[in-house]
C-alpha cells in the first residue's frame, strides 16, 4: 500500500485550516484517516516482532486526533496538518518510550523514545545513563545507529542537572530534555516499495534504544 491518499489531504488541510472547508470535505479526511489507520494496523505486529513489551494491537490505541487543543496557543488553526501514531506499551499516552510514525507533507519522519517524560522517568533515564555509561554509549554510536540517526532530539539544560555531578566527564549525555530520535524521510517514502518494511528497518535501529530506556522507566 501507500499513503497517498493521506498526504494529499494533509496538503489541502494545510492551505484551508479552517472548520468550514474540513467540514466540507469530511470524506476525503474519512478516507485518508482509514489509509493512515490501515497502515498502522499492518505495522503494529511487526514493532511487536521488534519489541515484544509493546502490547497494543490496534491503531485506535496508537492514532493521535487530528484536532488542535487552542485554549492556550497563539495560532488558533482547529487542525493538526499531519497524522501521527505512537506504537507503545500502554498506547499512545504511555509513559514507556515507543515508535513513532509522523507522516506531513515535507516534514515526514520515523522514531520515537521518550518525549517530554514527566520529572521522575527523566530522572531514571539519566540514572541509568549515569549507571550504564558504556552500555548507553554502545547503543547510539553503533554506526547503524548514528548514520539512521545522528543526534538525540531537542532541546538541553545548559547545566548538569540536579543530583548529578556537574564535573562528570559524560554529563552532556544528561542534559537532554527528551530521549528521542527521528529519521526524516521526503514524501516519495510514502508510496516506495513496501513501506512498511522500511519503517519496520529504520524502527529495528532504535529499539535497543528504547529497551534502555524503558529499563529504566520500568524501576519507577
Amino acid at each position: 500500500m501507500d499513503l497517498k491518499a493521506s498526504l494529499s489531504f494533509l496538503d489541502k488541510l494545510s492551505k484551508n485550516n479552517e472548520r468550514e472547508w474540513f467540514h466540507g470535505n469530511k470524506e476525503l479526511y474519512n478516507e485518508a484517516k482509514l489509509e493512515f489507520e490501515t497502515f498502522i494496523n499492518i505495522l503494529i505486529p511487526l514493532v511487536k516482532e521488534i519489541d515484544p513489551e509493546v502490547d497494543v494491537f490496534h491503531a485506535k490505541e496508537c492514532l493521535f486526533r487530528i484536532f488542535r487543543d487552542v485554549r492556550f496557543a497563539k495560532d488558533k488553526s482547529p487542525y493538526k496538518t499531519n497524522f501521527g501514531a505512537f506504537i507503545a506499551r500502554g498506547g499512545r499516552k504511555s509513559q514507556f518510550g515507543g515508535y513513532y510514525v509522523h507522516l506531513e507533507p515535507g516534514n515526514s519522519f520515523v522514531g520515537g523514545g521518550a518525549y517530554m517524560p514527566q520529572a521522575p522517568y527523566l530522572k531514571a533515564i539519566r540514572k541509568e545513563i549515569f549507571e550504564h555509561t558504556i552500555e548507553y554509549q554502545g547503543i547510539i554510536n553503533k554506526p547503524a545507529f548514528k548514520k539512521t540517526f545522528p543526534e538525540i532530539y531537542g532541546e538541553k539544560l545548559k547545566t548538569a542537572p540536579r543530583d548529578f555531578p556537574k564535573d562528570w566527564p559524560e554529563i552532556d549525555l544528561l542534559r537532554n530534555k527528551h530521549y528521542v530520535v527521528t529519521r526524516q524521510v521526503d514524501d516519495t517514502f510514502w508510496s516506495s516499495g513496501n513501506i512498511a518494511d522500511s519503517v519496520t528497518d529504520i524502527l529495528k535501529v532504535q529499539a535497543p534504544f528504547i529497551h534502555f530506556i524503558n529499563r529504566a522507566i520500568a524501576r519507577v
